[in-house]
């Protein structure tokens, strides 16, 4: 060994040594302060007020039942019960290192279904996931780095099979932080962007393309045109009973002969005109497309009034939804004598002498407030039970219902919803029989009247309802519960829109799935009217799975105050075509991938609808492709919401869908 090498070798590793210790010197108190002021923070300590809940409210180190929190038979001190779905919004300051918690079903569920998945995102990225727990099944542990993370979201979804049970616990849930502690925040605010164009000011026909009438029924059809006004109408080759008023664009009067005739529209002003045809069907078969219209029921529930519906029909016309195919003005429960009700406004007697149903004072003219709807060239729809008493507890049709049919005809009305409600303590049992035996008898009331009524089932799907619906004679039925009956409303718009899926074989012409009203605009809510709680993305989803569902689109926001993105979403011609499409046809889920989902709907010109889905928190990509749709070739695609042409695409179409957003596309093959 060289000496001299050696020598310096050694001079090397002491100097590095030294280097080494002095810089340990520096380090160690830096470290050792970290240490020692690191703190832990419990999530039950922050506001939960900030935190949603599917059901009841978040508690703290208590179950959402307020019992202690136990899970897969484990008790826990700490922790936040919650429900599915459950969200929580929380700003880490930089500050958070870690968090860590034991997560489950609460076992106070009872061996009742109910399953859910936690997952814990950071500056919009997953971090970590659950998978899916069942209740019973052990508590599993997280453990998430946080270190850089700026927001955290902590989510709790349901398994899949609905909400029901869905008891969730964050145990023990706790931060390990150094410096601010970390704050609940209010979840991120969307900006109400409007997509749709204005209607141009020329002349353009909307709305449905065929109509169905009975032999002598009296007929109303409104023209619905958008453009400049004044605008003067036209029809060429209307049958024989028909006239039109060519200042209005009203079609009324009877056709007495059976037959499909083929009329001519038209609509002219200044700046251009336009036609297209429009089918008339004189037959057994009414609502050939969707109804179209409002309801009162979810903005005013019984304290509606004559005058509202008056309002509601104004707003109908001078907001120019009625431009657009929207029809029917609707009564729900309310304007019915109330039983041993004190209120002179609803109190009184239920019936006439000859057995026939009264109004309250609410409603002093029935027959006057159609008359009025009617001159608007739009049409009216009321509301029943066939039991003894309504949902709210007003008189019902039970043993009346011939005559309760008659006088809603003397009235007037053209659209009757019959809701289940008190028939449930008339039925003998659960059995098919006992469920349609109502629906019949209503039905054969309906028939021997002189004017069509729409005739609307609302049982919540009792019995696979869909399977028999038309044949008790209904023309639209409810398939789910009431969509605005929970805290989550957007959960009831996914879980009830896609519940239909499999179901399209039993929709179509005359015939259609009813998943309840869109429920945009001010609304009812936790007891007062306030704006939807839907963000815009969501309210997007609601009207665009609607319409690929072929559903009636009955609005029930309150029609005098419509804002113009709540305007923007009920109007946009290109998306209700897809509604009102003549093939009749329900989309159906073409492809699901974890929160991606695909429906699609043929349309009677050979394209296709088709839906893209984000039902998770953050954007993401979502792709239709060409054999999942079963087609192939070119295609062109156009943007529905935006009423503009994306594109030719060759096998398969993708788009960036924000949380809880839609794309509504149609794609033409191009030859």
């Amino acid at each position: 060994m060289n000496p001299e090498y050696g020598v310096k070798k050694e001079s090397f590793l002491s100097r590095a040594m030294a280097a080494g210790a002095a810089l340990m010197l520096l380090v160690l108190p830096t470290w050792a302060a970290d240490s020692a002021e690191r703190e832990t923070v419990w999530l039950s300590s922050l506001d939960l007020g900030k935190m949603t809940a599917g059901w009841g409210e978040p508690q703290i180190d208590r179950s959402v039942q307020e019992k202690p929190i136990s899970i897969g038979g484990k008790r826990f001190d700490k922790g936040v019960g919650t429900h599915a779905t459950s969200a929580m919004y929380i700003d880490l300051k930089r500050d958070a290192k870690r968090f860590s918690a034991f997560v489950g079903v609460d076992d106070e569920v009872n061996g009742n279904v109910g399953s859910v998945e936690f997952r814990v995102y950071g500056d919009h990225k997953l971090l970590w996931t659950s998978g899916l727990i069942k209740a019973g099944d052990r508590a599993r542990e997280a453990d998430v780095d946080l270190r850089g993370v700026k927001t955290l979201m902590l989510l709790v979804k349901s398994g899949g099979d609905g909400v029901s049970y869905d008891h969730a616990n964050w145990a023990d849930a706790k931060f390990e932080i150094v410096g601010d502690k970390p704050e609940a925040i209010d979840p991120p605010v969307e900006k109400a962007i409007i997509l749709t164009p204005k209607p141009s000011p020329k002349p353009r026909i909307n709305g449905a393309k065929v109509f169905g009438v009975r032999p002598g029924s009296p007929f109303l059809f409104t023209i619905p045109a958008t453009g400049n006004r004044p605008m003067e109408f036209s029809a060429k080759r209307l049958p024989d009973g028909l006239r039109l008023d060519k200042r209005t664009g009203r079609i009324t009067g009877s056709v007495a002969k059976r037959g499909k005739y083929v009329a001519t529209l038209g609509a002219k002003n200044a700046l251009g005109e336009t036609e297209r045809e429009l089918r008339i069907v004189v037959g057994d078969k009414l609502a050939l497309t969707p109804p179209m219209g409002w309801n009162s029921w979810y903005c005013f529930f019984t304290t509606v009034t004559d005058k509202m519906m008056r309002d509601a029909a104004d707003a109908m016309v001078n907001t120019g939804m009625i431009n657009h195919g929207y029809s029917y003005v609707n009564i729900d429960d309310g304007w019915m004598i109330k039983p041993d009700s004190n209120d002179p406004a609803i109190g009184g007697e239920p019936r006439d002498a000859a057995g026939k149903i009264n109004s309250n004072r609410n409603f002093p003219d029935m027959k006057g407030l159609t008359d009025y709807i009617h001159s608007k060239g739009l049409k009216a729809g009321l509301y029943t039970s066939p039991g003894p008493l309504t949902c709210a507890g007003y008189t019902g049709t039970y043993q009346h219902e011939e005559l309760d049919a008659q006088r809603f005809a003397e009235w007037g009305f053209d659209f009757l919803k019959y809701d289940w409600c008190s028939y449930g303590r008339i039925a003998k049992d659960n059995s098919l029989d006992e469920r349609q035996k109502p629906y019949f008898v209503m039905k054969a009331a309906l028939a021997k009247l002189d004017r069509d009524f729409i005739y609307n089932l609302c049982q919540y799907g009792m019995s696979n309802v869909w399977e028999w619906g038309a044949e008790v004679g209904g023309h639209c039925w409810r398939t789910t519960g009431d969509l605005g009956i929970a805290t989550s409303l957007y959960d009831n718009v996914v879980r009830y829109g896609f519940f239909h899926d499999g179901k399209e074989k039993w929709a179509g012409p005359g015939h259609w799935n009813d998943p309840d009203y869109l429920l945009i605009g001010w609304i009812g809510w936790k007891g007062a009217l306030r704006p939807t709680p839907l963000s815009p993305n969501e309210q997007y989803t609601h009207v665009s799975l609607w319409c690929l569902l072929a559903a009636p689109l009955i609005f029930s926001g309150d029609m005098t105050k419509l804002d113009e993105f709540t305007l923007s979403l009920l109007t946009n011609d290109e998306v209700i075509e897809i509604d009102q499409d003549p093939l009749g046809r329900q989309a159906s889920r073409i492809s699901q991938e974890d929160d991606r989902h695909v429906w699609a709907k043929d349309m009677e010109d050979g394209s296709k609808a088709v839906g893209l889905f984000n039902t998770g928190e953050i954007a993401t990509t979502v792709t239709a492709r060409w054999p999942d749709l079963g087609i192939s070739g070119k295609q062109r695609v156009r943007d529905l919401w935006r009423q503009k042409d994306i594109g030719i695409f060759e096998s398969s179409f993708s788009a960036e869908v924000p949380r809880h957003g839609a794309v509504l596309v149609r794609l033409f093959p191009v030859r």
